[in-house]
């Protein structure tokens, strides 16, 4: 059974062991892709300044060609964003306390190709303080081909 994220998150008696929930598909833009390679030029030189870095297969076409890609390719931080802003719709700010994740990359973004973010619950478990809630998730396109895979957990408190 699939679930669609609403604000703000899901009631407990929403979740069940094989439950699948996804975001909406939404598109990789190019702008997308530039706002986390400039911002990682800026955060490295921490001066309060904006830098641009030498050319990467991030954010320079013809770079990217020379090595072996069809073009520029997001880095794939945006796609554990996207998966963290799902952790976020689902449980709430508080995931960012009480929430565990982790992603491997496994294929490439590409300008304009639409993704969607998942998650299928795969334990419920009663403990002390809570309940934990452990996923699989990963970022899909609309054929199914995930690019992005990890897990993810959370303790719920309340």
């Amino acid at each position: 059974m699939t679930l669609h994220p609403r604000l703000p998150g899901i009631a407990k008696t929403d979740l069940a062991v094989g439950r699948t929930i996804h975001s909406p598909f939404r598109s990789m833009t190019r702008e997308r892709m530039r706002w986390y390679v400039d911002a990682q030029e800026t955060a490295v030189k921490s001066d309060g300044k904006p830098h641009f870095g030498g050319p990467t297969i991030h954010d320079d076409d013809e770079y990217a060609l020379k090595q072996g890609l069809p073009g520029i390719i997001a880095d794939g931080m945006v796609s554990t964003n996207w998966l963290l802003a799902l952790m976020t719709d689902i449980f709430g700010p508080q995931f960012a306390q009480k929430g565990r994740l982790r992603t491997k990359y496994i294929a490439p973004v590409y300008e304009d190709m639409q993704l969607r973010s998942c998650a299928l619950i795969t334990t419920l478990e009663t403990q002390p303080d809570g309940l934990l809630c452990k996923m699989d998730i990963w970022c899909e396109t609309p054929e199914g081909q995930k690019v992005t895979i990890g897990e993810a957990h959370t303790l719920i408190t309340e």
